[in-house]
């Protein structure tokens, strides 16, 4: 599973994961593998991982939504990169 992570996170992942998306030049993302702990096959899941993901702007025509329904806002109206204020 490989999923976007907030700007300046880094990479979140193990082993051969993290060797690839390094490698790829991939920035802030988080992984996470199930199943095999084997080098070979977390490579390639990582690629095929790599291979599907689709844009924001695909979900979006998928769904029926703006891009911006999607990206940058959360239930609360914050964006992701906000932090809540303490009150």
């Amino acid at each position: 599973m490989l999923r976007a992570a907030p700007a300046g996170r880094g990479i979140i992942a193990g082993g051969p994961m993290r060797a690839v998306l390094e490698v790829l030049g991939v920035q802030d993302v988080v992984a996470k593998s199930k199943g095999s702990s084997n080098p070979y096959n977390m490579v390639r899941a990582t690629f095929d991982a790599l291979k599907h993901q689709t844009s924001p702007r695909a979900v979006a025509n998928r769904r029926g939504l703006k891009v911006a329904d999607i990206v940058g806002r959360r239930k609360d109206g914050a964006s992701l990169g906000e932090v809540p204020a303490e009150g």
